[in-house]
């Protein structure tokens, strides 16, 4: 799935290549990516501009004309980019025709995405739902280890939930909790305020590093213009269960709770 510096990337190319054009004209091939009915949807879009982009968590926000916000969730396999003969779409689900004659297409392979149209007072407060932004100069450590301090789940858990803290998926909640020393079945309660000025340091520091580096590649991410991310050759812990421990030269290990993978050092984070 597509976490923070990936929906942050992508972000700011559509930055660059759409802000200010209009929809001209909408195809849905795949109604199961829309909340709603299709036929609204399109009623909303058609002639709308692009008037901001930004980002919320793993949310894709575009703000339309007359207070109207497209709000896309990637899902599992979802892309956004420029239709272009060297940027292959296999499963297209929605054509976006601009006025500058360009065609963005939201593509979704296994269709777990999904796009909605908000007012700005329902979008204000589903927004008011979600954790605090990780990169936010508002957010401190403190916030963190107070949150913390309020959870007995695993950390790895606790990361993920999009109510504590937005736009870290499993990539980077291994990869921060590697950096800071921290087991990821550790109870969030049990970490100190040390521990947790560690994580809070680790988080910021892996997920700048990610986005400076365009995301992470596995599978399926693609930036807009179709290019693979440039962070994959970073992971120090992520799926590199059975080799050697970049830190310490231990053997990474990986054990499944709540139906995710963990990785992490039996020496490194206990």
């Amino acid at each position: 799935m597509p976490e923070l510096p990936e929906v942050e990337t992508i972000v700011r190319d559509l930055q660059e290549l759409i802000l200010g054009k209009t929809i001209k004209n909408l195809q849905i091939l795949r109604p199961n990516v829309i909340r709603g009915s299709d036929t609204i949807f399109k009623d909303n879009l058609i002639g709308k501009t692009f008037q901001s982009i930004s980002r919320r968590g793993k949310n894709i926000i575009a703000n339309m004309d007359y207070g109207l916000i497209l709000v896309v969730n990637l899902g599992m396999t979802g892309r956004l980019g420029l239709q272009q003969d060297d940027c292959l779409f296999t499963h297209p689900a929605i054509y976006f025709t601009l006025n500058s004659g360009k065609i963005l297409v939201y593509d979704d392979v296994r269709r777990f995405g999904k796009l909605d149209i908000y007012s700005e007072q329902e979008w204000l407060d589903r927004s008011a739902q979600l954790g605090p932004e990780p990169l936010s100069p508002e957010y401190k450590h403190t916030d963190l280890h107070e949150k913390l301090n309020s959870s007995g789940s695993p950390i790895r858990s606790w990361l993920l939930d999009q109510k504590n803290i937005v736009g870290v998926g499993n990539i980077y909640a291994n990869e921060s909790l590697h950096l800071s020393g921290i087991h990821p079945q550790r109870p969030a309660n049990r970490i100190t305020k040390t521990e947790s000025q560690l994580l809070y340091k680790a988080l910021r520091k892996i997920l700048i590093s990610a986005i400076q580096n365009r995301g992470t590649t596995l599978n399926n991410y693609r930036d807009v213009s179709g290019k693979s991310g440039n962070n994959s050759s970073k992971l120090r812990i992520y799926g590199r269960h059975g080799e050697k421990c970049l830190s310490c030269s231990d053997q990474v290990q990986r054990i499944s709770f709540s139906n995710r993978s963990a990785f992490f050092c039996p020496s490194c984070q206990r």
